[in-house]
């Protein structure tokens, strides 16, 4: 399909946005009036510009409170529409966009309102251009998609057909599927836009919080799917008005916005292709695909787990780093034949310390300290993985990492992290040659990755929600706030169905919270790994072994664990063994999460020890103990 996006939607002067949009392969754009306005250029010259960048403008928006007006009124619109319509033929624009009217002059008369669109329709054919109609979620009389239709239906004019907004129908609870009943040739254009489920005004709703198909709770799929049914064959569309993405990198924020189409097309594709038996619909579906050309990436792999994670460090780092594994009951299992890397073992856990001048991890680390670079991920099929990645937009990073000589498919994910996919059967043991010294300590019973938690720059969230839906094929899950002690934490967590892999998001709406110092360290980067949680089949004897080889826990106030008592009715005694040894708990569903956060490496990030049982959450109710705890210096209530 053709690809647009609203000028709106991004951050930056009039060439800017179109320089950014034009990197990431769109079609065309909508102009958003007040960008034009505010440009220091003629009509001709933006019309220049975007020949230059190879860039249509296929819809000119918005033409404001036109119909349903007193005579003396519609008159002057008239007179504004026409002088618009000179601009749009200097630009090349072919469609306008006017929004139902929200003005008190408006006076809900529907024939009247089709009677001055008519007028318009016509004025406009005159000049070979098109008007759409779009029904504003807070119009003063027209709300719907099926009020807009019918006025457009009874003006009856050929230059004058219905523009489609996901946003304000779904917004309004409003059911898409009489979409199905509206001639495909009488949708002039089709915009789209996804948004979280808010309790709030319409109108704040609409303008600060749309976001990208598959950053929020809307049903695009069914909506998109309704509409090519009907016979669409035009222009797909984004209009986001969104207050973070206004101040956003803008090339981010387009590169983001292609890859949330194509993965709204590739899922369409999948529904209209596997959803439909009974053969009517069956025959539609088989037209649309025929007919319109949708996205149609690698299937997402099947990720089976973690298989590594590595850490860009130098020499004197690399050995605090391993001596600090080893306390965590890490067996140093080899060094590369040739290169400044180790590979440290536990369990099912393999992690990497890259310390190789001149690699990736090393100019990370320079960047950064400590960082985990290279996230290495388990997947059934990994060159399918990283194509994938490659087919929505991600960079391909196919160089060797860590100690691999041949390197595996790899990809860049948002902020600079490597992404590498791993097949089971190739351990990454192979690449490294023994240790033959013996281990200071033993294993302390830790056996496998549970999750990761990474902290980014507010305008990195909803780029890693996206990025981990479409190319990882993981879901989000709920959206919290955590409460630190000088701000609060937004979190959440994406997992595989099958719980083998599990990422979290923390993004601090505070410049002072733990979490917005860690991302201040991780500089130009906008943040990166801040915990690692690492799972254990008995806590309370993981602990103990830990602690006995000098593993440092976060201590929690006493006061957590009198009201732990209170709240989850444990005995005295088993509160008093978690209180002995700073284990929280989390109970949900009939499921338990133990957990205990060991204190940071060097202020970078930290490991964090859990035992989960039947429960699907990430223990979000006691992040605040840890954060106050961490606040408080030690004595500071003596």
């Amino acid at each position: 399909m053709r690809h647009a996006i609203a000028t709106v939607s991004m951050s930056g002067t009039l060439r800017d946005k179109l320089e950014a949009i034009a990197s990431a392969g769109f079609d065309a754009v909508e102009l958003f009036e007040p960008d034009f306005i505010g440009y220091r250029g003629t009509p001709r010259d933006a019309r220049r510009l975007l020949d230059d960048l190879g860039l249509a403008i296929d819809l000119y928006q918005p033409l404001r409170d036109f119909e349903g007006v007193p005579r003396s009124l519609f008159e002057r619109n008239l007179d504004r529409a026409e002088r618009k319509f000179d601009l749009m033929q200097v630009l090349g624009a072919p469609l306008v966009l006017v929004c139902s009217n929200t003005s008190a002059s408006a006076l809900g008369d529907p024939a009247l309102a089709a009677e001055q669109l008519h007028a318009l329709a016509e004025r406009a054919g005159r000049r070979g251009l098109r008007v759409g109609f779009e029904a504003l979620a807070w119009g003063r009389w027209v709300q719907r998609y099926g009020q807009a239709w019918s006025i457009v239906r009874q003006a009856g004019h050929p230059n004058l057909g219905l523009i489609l907004d996901s946003f304000h129908t779904l917004s309004l609870g409003d059911d898409p599927s009489g979409i199905g009943g509206i001639p495909g040739d009488r949708i002039f254009f089709l915009q789209m836009a996804d948004a979280p489920r808010l309790t709030l005004d319409v109108i704040q709703w609409a303008r600060h919080y749309r976001k990208l198909p598959g950053q929020g709770d809307f049903d695009l799929v069914t909506f998109l799917e309704t509409v090519l049914l009907a016979g669409y064959e035009g222009t797909l569309s984004l209009e986001i008005f969104n207050d973070v993405f206004r101040a956003a990198p803008n090339r981010r924020t387009a590169t983001d916005a292609m890859r949330s189409l194509l993965h709204l097309e590739a899922c369409t594709r999948e529904r209209l292709e596997r959803g439909r038996s009974a053969a009517p619909e069956r025959d539609a579906a088989i037209r649309v695909l025929d007919r319109v050309p949708l996205c149609r990436p690698p299937a997402p792999a099947h990720l089976t787990g973690w298989a590594f994670l590595e850490f860009g460090t130098d020499d004197n780092a690399s050995e605090r780093l391993g001596a600090h594994l080893e306390r965590l009951g890490f067996a140093r299992y080899g060094s590369h034949r040739a290169k400044a890397v180790t590979l440290y073992a536990q369990g099912g856990i393999r992690l990497i310390v890259n310390a190789e001048p001149g690699s990736e991890a090393r100019a990370q680390f320079d960047e950064q300290g400590v960082t985990v670079c290279c996230l290495g991920i388990l997947a059934d099929a990994p060159i399918s993985a990283a194509e994938r990645g490659t087919a929505l937009l991600s960079e391909r990073r196919d160089g060797a990492h860590g100690g691999q000589e041949g390197g595996l498919p790899a990809i860049v994910a948002p902020g600079g992290t490597i992404v590498q996919f791993a097949p089971a059967g190739r351990p990454i043991e192979a690449y490294f040659e023994p240790d033959v010294r013996k281990p200071a300590v033993g294993p302390s019973g830790l056996t496998h990755i549970d999750h990761i938690a990474m902290g980014l720059a507010l305008e990195q969230f909803d780029t890693w929600v996206l990025f981990a839906h479409a190319v990882l094929g993981l879901t989000r899950g709920e959206t919290l706030d955590l409460a630190d002690p000088f701000g609060l934490i937004q979190t959440c967590g994406l997992a595989d169905a099958d719980r083998h892999l599990r990422v979290v998001l923390n993004v601090s709406l505070s410049s002072r919270t733990r979490t917005a110092q860690q991302i201040r360290a991780a500089g130009e980067a906008g943040g990166g790994v801040h915990h690692i949680a690492l799972a254990c089949d008995d806590i309370l004897e993981t602990v103990d072994r830990l602690r006995a080889n000098g593993v440092r826990f976060v201590p929690i106030s006493g006061n957590y664990y009198d009201d732990l008592a209170a709240r989850i009715g444990l005995a005295d005694a088993s509160v008093a063994v978690l209180r002995d040894r700073d284990i929280v708990l989390d109970t949900t569903g009939g499921g338990h999460y133990y957990h205990a956060f060991a204190e940071p490496f060097e202020g970078r990030f930290f490991f964090e020890v859990v035992q989960r049982a039947a429960y699907d959450g990430y223990g979000a109710v006691n992040a605040p103990a840890r954060l106050a705890s961490v606040a408080q210096p030690e004595g500071e209530c003596v």
